[in-house]
C-alpha cells in the first residue's frame, strides 16, 4: 500500500515574512497537501500572530501549482455551512481544483467561545456536526439549497457554479466516535484521527498503535453498515498528538520506523507539523527536509 507525506502550515507568520516560503518550499520538498488548522487562535499561540485559513489557503493556491491545500481541520464552532461553502467553491475555483476539506465536531477551545456564547456541551458538539456536514455537503452539489434545521438554515441558498472538483471537494472527516465515524463512512472521501488524546501523557506508541487499529476497525464497521468497502476511505494520521509526540522527525529512520508501523494499519497519508522554533512542533529543518525528500521512497 502506497503511503503519501503531507505537512501542516500553522498561520502564524506574515505572508511576507516567510509565511509564503513555507508553502512555496513544501510544493518543493513534493508532500501531497499543505494543510494549515481552521482556528481562530489555538493553545500556545493565542497571544501572538495567528491569521484567517481561507485568505492564507487562497494565497497558498496562487503561489504553488501542483500541491493539493486544505483546511485540518474546520468545525463548527464559529463556521456557518452557508457562508462556508460559498468560500470554499471560491477556495477551489482559484486553486484548478486541490482543495481538500479536513472538518470535525471542534472542541472546548478558544474558538468555542471566540463568539461569545457558552462551550457547547459533547453531545450539543455531536448534534452540530451532525446537521452541518449532510447540509455542507447540499450546498457544495446543489445550485439553489433551502433547509431548516434545529441548528442551521439556508434560504434558496445559490452555489453556482459549484466546485471544479466534481460532485465537490472531498471531506476528510475528523472522528472517533460512533456518530463521528458514521459521518465520514457516508460522506467522507478522508478521514482522519490524531490518535487517542487520553495517551498523550502517559501511554506508550504500542499502546497508541492498539488505539489506532481500534479506530480503524470502527470506521471499517461503520462502513459496512452503510453498504461501502472502507478501502475507498483515505485515512490520514495527523502527527503530534500521539505518546511518541516529536520523536519520529528526530531522524529519517525514525520516521520510517514510525509511518511503516501505520501504515499497516490502513494508512494511507500522514500529514506532520512544519517546523516552528520553541513550540510543541520544533523540529530540525534539515531532518524535516530529508524525510520529506527521502521518507516516502524507502516505505516503497
Amino acid at each position: 500500500m502506497s503511503l503519501r507525506l503531507s505537512t501542516v502550515i500553522l498561520p502564524h507568520r506574515r505572508w511576507a515574512e516567510g509565511g509564503r516560503a513555507a508553502w512555496t518550499r513544501a510544493a518543493e520538498l513534493g508532500f501531497h497537501t499543505g494543510y494549515t488548522y481552521d482556528h481562530l487562535s489555538w493553545r500556545s499561540f493565542r497571544d501572538g500572530p495567528w491569521f484567517g485559513a481561507i485568505p492564507t489557503l487562497t494565497a497558498a493556491a496562487e503561489a504553488t501549482e501542483r500541491m493539493r491545500l486544505g483546511t485540518l481541520v474546520t468545525s463548527p464552532n464559529f463556521r456557518h455551512p452557508v457562508t462556508l461553502a460559498k468560500e470554499l467553491i471560491s477556495l477551489d475555483d482559484i486553486s484548478g481544483g486541490r482543495i481538500t476539506l479536513g472538518i470535525g465536531a471542534g472542541g472546548t477551545g478558544f474558538d468555542a467561545t471566540a463568539l461569545g456564547q457558552e462551550p457547547w456541551t459533547p453531545r450539543e458538539r455531536a448534534d452540530r456536526f451532525a446537521e452541518f456536514v449532510p447540509l455542507l455537503d447540499r450546498l457544495l452539489t446543489e445550485d439553489s439549497v433551502s433547509h431548516e434545521g434545529v441548528f442551521y438554515s439556508a434560504h434558496e441558498a445559490r452555489d453556482i457554479p459549484g466546485c471544479v472538483q466534481r460532485p465537490r471537494l472531498p471531506f476528510a472527516v475528523a472522528a472517533t466516535g460512533p456518530r463521528g465515524l458514521a459521518l465520514a463512512a457516508r460522506y467522507g472521501q478522508a478521514w482522519v484521527t490524531t490518535g487517542d488524546p487520553t495517551l498523550y501523557e502517559h501511554g506508550t506508541p504500542e499502546q497508541s498503535l492498539q488505539a489506532l487499529r481500534g479506530q480503524t476497525d470502527k470506521l471499517a464497521a461503520a462502513c459496512a453498515a452503510l453498504g461501502r468497502d472502507a478501502a475507498e476511505v483515505d485515512k490520514i494520521l495527523l502527527t503530534g498528538f500521539t505518546p511518541d509526540r516529536g520523536r519520529p522527525l528526530e531522524s529519517l529512520d525514525a520516521f520510517v520506523d514510525f509511518a511503516g508501523r501505520h501504515r499497516e494499519l490502513g494508512f494511507t497519508e500522514i500529514a506532520i507539523h512544519w517546523p516552528i522554533p520553541d513550540s510543541d512542533f520544533a523540529a530540525d529543518e534539515k531532518v524535516f527536509e530529508q524525510i520529506a525528500l527521502e521518507a516516502v521512497a524507502q516505505l516503497d
